[in-house]
């Protein structure tokens, strides 16, 4: 193991900023040391609570979030930010929407936030988020808050990283009609109704509360509805209150370890996939390959499903 990469670790063990963002920088730009980097920090980690925050543009993640890292914050938590923003079609990166509303967090050393772009990933995350996760709680980060992007409906890969899942709402948006999607339902552990000074946000509560009585999850917990205004500091501590409740809910029982395995199960055979499309461009198909494929399948001289056993018979031959 070199030298650099040890110091390094030690670095971000005792909550270097500086170690800790070029090692999210590693990471994000797959540099050679990220491997060695995160098998050593992956020793420190696991001792985080891990919440996701997801929900549809407008219904106040970033307040949320930031509200509730001020909470933490009081309670004496060192908390990290993970908060992922829509891709620039310019550079690539991050647009920093979310980062640019969280400045008043800025100046405090307890709070470490990291803007993310998607790069492409459906699902509301950053390919990256998962190892950005092991950096933050390696890091002493007691408590890491991951907001999506806000992309829609389909944002249900975080409850395959997080330990709870927050599911924002607000009255007016047509949330008393998305919220009953199978995704979203299932991924959510808390609801949570923002701007509920507005009217209907009786009526949204009142029908999700309807709904969750007659389509109660088998693992026994219900997620409770609560009603903030984020931008008040209204709802915030109840909201917390429920955040532990549901983590005493699960370390009461097998809950959290089941989740924490199928989570990994999912993790590891996410990255087996990678690694083994990696290994097909390196060792096997070249981009020509491809290309001159993709190309009889749009001319139609040939159909996708003979096209892949052709390639994975290359791979297997060659």
């Amino acid at each position: 193991m070199p030298d650099s990469v040890a110091t390094w670790v030690s670095q971000i063990l005792a909550g270097d900023r500086r170690a800790i963002a070029r090692a999210i920088s590693a990471i994000e730009n797959g540099e050679a040391e990220r491997s060695a980097l995160l098998k050593l920090l992956f020793r420190s980690a696991g001792k985080a609570a891990v919440i996701g925050v997801t929900g549809s543009p407008g219904t106040g993640k970033s307040t949320l979030v930031e509200k509730l890292a001020v909470e933490y914050r009081r309670l004496g938590r060192k908390v990290g930010i993970i908060a992922v923003d829509p891709t620039s079609p310019f550079s690539g990166g991050a647009i920093l929407g979310d980062r640019i509303r969280m400045q008043n967090l800025a100046t405090d050393e307890g709070v470490y936030i990291r803007s993310m772009a998607t790069r492409g990933q459906l699902g509301g995350l950053a390919p990256a988020a998962y190892d950005v996760v092991t950096v933050l709680d390696a890091a002493g980060c007691g408590v890491i808050l991951i907001e999506t992007v806000g992309v829609g409906q389909d944002e249900v890969d975080v409850a395959r990283l997080a330990d709870v899942t927050l599911v924002l709402l607000v009255p007016g948006l047509g949330d008393e009609v998305q919220a009953f999607k199978a995704g979203v339902m299932e991924i959510a552990d808390v609801f949570v109704i923002n701007k509920a000074d507005r009217p209907g946000a009786e009526r949204l509560e009142q029908e999700l509360t309807a709904l969750l009585s007659v389509a109660p999850r088998q693992d026994g917990w219900r997620p409770p509805v609560l009603k903030t205004v984020a931008a008040t500091g209204e709802g915030i501590p109840a909201v917390l209150e429920a955040l532990d409740r549901f983590g005493t809910f699960g370390a009461g029982g097998c809950l959290a370890a089941e989740r924490r395995r199928k989570q990994w199960r999912w993790r590891l055979l996410a990255m087996l996939q990678q690694r083994l499309l990696e290994r097909v461009f390196a060792e096997r198909l070249t981009p020509d390959d491809v290309a001159r494929y993709a190309a009889e399948v749009a001319a139609r001289r040939r159909d996708p499903y003979s096209a892949v056993e052709e390639m994975m018979k290359e791979f297997t031959q060659r």
